[in-house]
């Protein structure tokens, strides 16, 4: 696909000098807070916005050196952003946290106080929309959907900034998202969502996904937990099918599990030979840290992600060696 050169300069400042986006995220809300307050023994209101804006600011000041970008959220990430490293971009949140929970399909909403042209007045070289997404709920909730991604994908096609959309699979039924059944699903769920979402009338430059497999449930995995859902040549498979169906580049997100579960579901990417092109990594690099800020404050934060944090986001830069630069299917 062709990319204009406003979008294209973008890229370029959320990119290493090899082209692949390795990326630190910072825009959880609702969960970050709820973390923090758990850790304190508080309730969730008792997290106030200035303690919320500081855990942001100290992860992004000490992370963004070892990143090529930080995505964060305008309501709580705005001072991050101002603090973080000169080498890197900046992706900004357009979405509520979470989603609407009195009806059907986990339906997405937007920050009523932002637009695209606000985030890149803030200085962003890139939109995020996270949506929950699978191909088994129900045709009209999914066309409602595919609908939103559509108008986002105009408005940001508009101020030629570029749109980095990520799908969250789930099941609709209720079940266990960590659990065995679901993992057995979750090829096919990413499968089809990053077909349907390549699709040239959404107008996404950069797919944020999910890892095809739950490294958890690979046979001979280094985090295998002793029940099978794939064996290893099933995994790559499944790795290097989802990969096939993509038109568009598309970079890994962590979805929260473990820094050693990520990176081994990187490995295992690598060894499958898919062409992604580098990650978005959160709390696989910092979430560890949350009861020492809870415990102790910005500065113990502070010097735990400078050995801790570091070491963890270096973990993964090391695993992306095989990410592939995203101008080899954006040209």
């Amino acid at each position: 696909m062709s990319l204009s050169e406003g979008k294209k300069a973008h890229l370029k400042a959320l990119s290493d000098s090899r082209g692949v986006i390795a990326a630190a995220a910072m825009d959880q809300r609702g969960s970050l807070q709820k973390s923090i307050a758990q850790a304190k023994g508080v309730a969730a209101e008792a997290v106030t916005d200035d303690m919320m804006s500081e855990f942001k600011v100290a992860v992004t000041k000490v992370l963004t050196p070892h990143a090529s970008a930080i995505l964060l959220d305008p309501e709580w990430g705005l001072p991050a952003a101002k603090a973080r490293s000169s080498n890197a971009g900046l992706l900004l949140a357009y979405e509520k946290s979470g989603y609407d929970n009195t009806q059907q399909g986990r339906l997405p909403d937007l920050l009523p106080n932002v637009s695209v042209k606000r985030i890149k007045d803030w200085g962003a070289d890139a939109v995020k929309i996270l949506i929950y997404y699978t191909p088994f709920d129900d045709a009209n909730v999914n066309d409602i959907k595919h609908a939103f991604v559509e108008r986002i994908g105009a408005e940001c096609e508009f101020h030629q900034i570029p749109y980095f959309l990520e799908f969250i699979g789930y099941d609709p039924k209720g079940g266990d998202e960590k659990g065995l059944e679901f993992a057995k699903l979750k090829p096919e769920i990413v499968r089809k969502s990053m077909e349907e979402f390549s699709k040239p009338q959404y107008q996404v430059d950069v797919l944020k996904v999910e890892v095809p497999i739950n490294a958890n449930y690979v046979e001979g995995s280094s985090v295998y937990k002793g029940q099978k859902a794939y064996s290893n040549a099933e995994a790559m498979d499944h790795f290097r099918r989802c990969a096939d169906v993509a038109t568009k580049p598309f970079i890994y997100l962590s979805a929260g599990v473990s820094n050693d579960q990520f990176t081994e579901s990187l490995r295992m990417a690598s060894e499958a030979g898919t062409d992604y092109s580098g990650v978005l990594c959160g709390r696989a690099t910092w979430k560890e840290g949350i009861p020492v800020y809870a415990k102790s404050g910005a500065k113990a934060l502070e010097d735990w992600l400078s050995t801790e944090g570091v070491k963890n986001i270096n973990a993964v830069n090391a695993a992306i060696h095989t990410a592939k630069p995203w101008s080899a299917k954006l040209k």
